[in-house]
């Protein structure tokens, strides 16, 4: 099958090297919406029917016995992934206009060749059930994505961004290696249907442990997180858009895979009970710390980069109370919090890929993505502003958007484990950690907002600003809708997403009917009703507006200025001061840094002065110094082997050969 997959990557790379440059992005858009239609047809019948499809199935040489499946959790992921692609290549075509005159076609053939690349692979991780496809489809979209975030390889920034990405990258590699091997090693297939043997025969957290860190250094969890920020800034707006819309979701969907195979108890001991309560804990520390760093930073790219991170922490809160519920027994918890977690991944593509379009927009037309540097952009972008007003209310789950739906799911779960008694503690924690995040978020992305599209203009290029161009504006249709669709419509919605939830409660087609019906009807009608209720006002008070000011003459004037006599753009909150407060609480997690020149305290009538204060996680800061430090002596040690002397060199190769023919004789290799 690899076979397969390796022809899927070489011929649209022929496809698109082949063609003129005008040509590149709609050969790319012409394979992307091929196999998307394709991939979405099949997952669609699956998800109707119930049934797996398997699509291949064979042996590879290194793990035995290999597939290609698709199930109702295989179909959501590929749907997420194709109109996330599909979205992400009709906005690069307006994004990368203004580098037509600064990139070679060779560069333009590459990046569409790895964006094409990413896409494939990325489907074929969510469709491989046996492991040697599985790990070789996950390195593809590794390298691939790697090649994505270097577009613009003359920044020194940008090339150590993707080089901390592809290390971290592959430690986590390591640690899936290393969990199939084991798994091949006790069971003789390294499938994912293979885990339930293996976890009914042998300790199951050590390998559940093993796929939580190679997953989690994709999703982009705490204490894993370090590439996230970095990554995404350095990378273009489409880029980031996909990456953090989709890939990291991946990461997501083997955590998912792993837990649904974990027993209650293993030999009379608990099990699934500590696996919850330590991926509940993992997802509150990672959603607030996520979000708390998010509200201190003040460029917009490593805003929303964090902002994934705070998504993917309320994804695994939903996980590690599905798991609670699971283990003690209440369906209503272990349902509600897996499709909750579902939900949101579904949501988080949505709305982050809006955001981080948004955020293309303004750099195409300002070439800043400094919050300090805007303000009143929404006079000269309109359009882009009232896009990212929708997402900014979704991802602060607000009706009557979608990331209210999907809160709401885990929240009714939560609340049902206080209620009922079965695991009150955890559940409660789980409550206050996602009310904690929720209410930040709304700090965070108020503060991004108001600091960039409100206020009084701060430079002369947000002035001369003028909207993005169509296919900018015309590719955020699709998570647009699909935010209106989930928000508006959330009846059908969960009903869909808690059939793929259902087998792992488990439970029956009857009793998740009955659970649709009783359980969530209410509350999800309720959820549906305030939805509409809240568009209706909005369109009656903008009509009553419109009908009273019909007659009436509308004069603009000077707003009151607070006392001063002529107030100028610098007097307005900037960023930085909007997060005042929470830096003073968060200043044990950060590491602050200044970049340029501040006011001197002996300065009675300071001049011009520019400064800015970045804000850099600790954590993130120790994570990429060691390794950045191992790397470094790693290289000073290999070249004092550097010594000119070819009879060295000589002896070099005969120890080589000595080495391999002990080993040989050991039976080692």
């Amino acid at each position: 099958m690899p076979i397969i997959y390796l022809i899927l990557l070489i011929l649209p790379a022929v496809l698109i090297f082949s063609v003129p440059l005008r040509w590149k992005v709609w050969t790319a858009a012409g394979i992307v919406g091929v196999v998307a239609v394709t991939v979405c047809a099949t997952a669609i019948g699956v998800l109707v029917e119930g049934t797996s499809l398997t699509l291949w199935q064979g042996a590879s040489v290194a793990f035995g016995v290999e597939a290609i499946t698709m199930d109702r959790l295989s179909a959501l992921f590929s749907i997420i992934i194709s109109l996330a692609a599909v979205a992400t290549t009709i906005y690069s075509r307006g994004y990368l206009a203004h580098y037509l005159d600064q990139k070679t076609t060779t560069h333009f053939s590459l990046h569409y060749t790895a964006l094409v690349a990413l896409y494939v692979s990325m489907i074929g991780v969510v469709t491989a059930a046996g492991g040697f496809c599985f790990l070789f489809c996950w390195e593809a979209m590794t390298i691939a994505s790697f090649l994505l975030i270097i577009f613009d390889a003359d920044k020194r920034k940008t090339v150590r961004a993707a080089l901390s990405y592809l290390v971290m990258m592959h430690i986590g590699f390591a640690a899936l290696l290393a969990g199939f091997a084991l798994l091949y090693s006790r069971t003789g297939e390294a499938t994912f249907a293979a885990l339930g043997e293996y976890m009914g025969a042998y300790a199951p957290l050590p390998l559940f442990a093993l796929f939580v860190v190679g997953f989690g250094m994709k999703a982009g969890m705490f204490p894993m997180h370090s590439w996230l920020p970095e990554a995404h800034p350095a990378a273009p707006s489409h880029v980031s858009s996909i990456m953090s819309g989709v890939m990291i979701k991946t990461g997501i969907y083997g955590i998912v895979r792993v837990a649904w195979a974990l027993p209650i108890s293993f030999e009379g001991v608990a099990v699934m009970m500590p696996a919850g309560a330590v991926m509940l804990a993992l997802g509150i520390v990672t959603g607030l710390w996520g979000i708390i760093l998010a509200a201190l930073q003040n460029d917009i790219k490593r805003l929303l980069a964090y902002s994934s991170m705070e998504n993917i922490g309320i994804i695994l809160i939903g996980i590690g109370a599905a798991l609670i519920g699971k283990s003690n027994g209440n369906d209503t918890l272990a349902l509600c919090g897996m499709a909750g977690a579902l939900l949101h991944t579904i949501n988080h593509s949505f709305f982050k890929s809006m955001l981080f379009f948004g955020a293309g927009n303004i750099y195409a037309q300002t070439h800043s993505t400094s919050c300090d540097t805007f303000g009143g952009l929404a006079k000269s972008m309109p359009v882009t502003a009232i896009l990212f007003l929708v997402a900014t209310v979704a991802i602060c789950a607000l009706p009557p958007l979608n990331g209210f739906v999907s809160e709401f799911t885990i929240y009714f779960g939560l609340l049902d484990g206080i209620s009922s008694g079965s695991e009150v503690l955890s559940s409660a924690c789980g409550l206050i950690g996602l009310a904690l995040i929720g209410g930040l978020a709304v700090l965070t992305f108020s503060k991004l907002f108001g600091t960039v599209f409100l206020g009084a203009p701060r430079t002369h290029e947000v002035v001369e600003a003028s909207e993005a161009n169509t296919f900018s504006l015309g590719a955020c249709a699709i998570p647009a809708a699909g935010i209106l669709i989930v928000g508006l419509c959330p009846v059908p919605v969960f009903q869909l997403v808690a059939k793929v939830a259902a087998p792992f409660v488990p439970m029956t087609e009857r009793g998740l009917e009955w659970f649709n019906t009783h359980a969530m009807s209410e509350a999800m009608q309720g959820v549906m009703l305030t939805a509409w209720l809240l568009v209706a006002i909005i369109v009656a008070l903008y009509l009553l507006k419109r009908r009273a000011q019909r007659n009436r003459s509308v004069r603009s004037g000077a707003t009151w200025g607070c006392g001063f006599t002529q107030p100028t753009p610098q007097m307005q909150y900037t960023g930085e001061s909007f997060s005042e407060g929470l830096q003073s609480i968060a200043s044990s997690l950060i590491k602050d840094t200044g970049v340029g020149e501040a006011v001197d305290k002996s300065e009675i009538f300071p001049s011009a002065h520019e400064f800015e204060v970045k804000h850099r996680d600790k954590v993130s800061r120790l994570m990429n110094e060691w390794w950045t430090a191992l790397l470094a002596m790693i290289n000073r040690r290999v070249m004092r082997l550097r010594t000119a002397n070819i009879s060295r060199y000589v002896s070099y190769a005969l120890l080589f050969m000595l080495m391999v023919a002990v080993l040989s004789i050991l039976n080692l290799i």
